[in-house]
């Protein structure tokens, strides 16, 4: 799998892209890591697809956590991350 992970940090605000591109299998372990991850940690971020037909090669998972005051998205993404062999992200 080629997963690419973008990361994003403001005030309160937090979120991760996790880019999968054509790789159907890819995609599918990503939802299940975040499905395994809300489990285990009994919170979950937004998580939402964009994927144009015209630039399959930008599909990709999103997962937002607003109003951020416990600081526990950062936590989440590592668990994916570490979930999906993932060793950083940009």
């Amino acid at each position: 799998m080629n997963i690419k992970a973008h990361h994003r940090r403001e005030e309160r605000y937090e979120g991760m892209q996790l880019v999968y591109g054509t790789d159907e299998a890819a995609k599918e372990a990503i939802l299940a890591a975040i499905e395994a991850v809300k489990e285990e940690m009994k919170i979950g971020p937004k998580v939402y697809e964009n994927c144009d037909s015209r630039q399959p090669e930008k599909c990709a998972i999103y997962m937002e956590f607003e109003d951020e005051y416990d600081r526990e998205g950062g936590e989440f993404f590592e668990r994916v991350m570490r979930r999906l062999n993932i060793p950083c992200c940009g």
